[in-house]
């Protein structure tokens, strides 16, 4: 599984990076995600869904 964050739509809250730290970390002022591993899926799938512009995909 994969989590995908658009940069265009990223709107740099964080709030990605504070609920899903394994998964998600900042680069300036843009989230960036990552490989999720089996453990993280809920909380991965939880960032993107709570994510203010949608700019997060979380793939198999």
């Amino acid at each position: 599984m994969k989590a995908v964050v658009d940069p265009d739509l990223c709107t740099g809250c964080e709030l990605c990076a504070d609920a899903c730290p394994q998964v998600f970390h900042m680069e300036g002022d843009v989230a960036v995600g990552g490989d999720v591993k089996a453990e993280d899926e809920d909380a991965a799938r939880l960032a993107a869904e709570d994510c203010p512009s949608s700019a997060i995909e979380v793939t198999e």
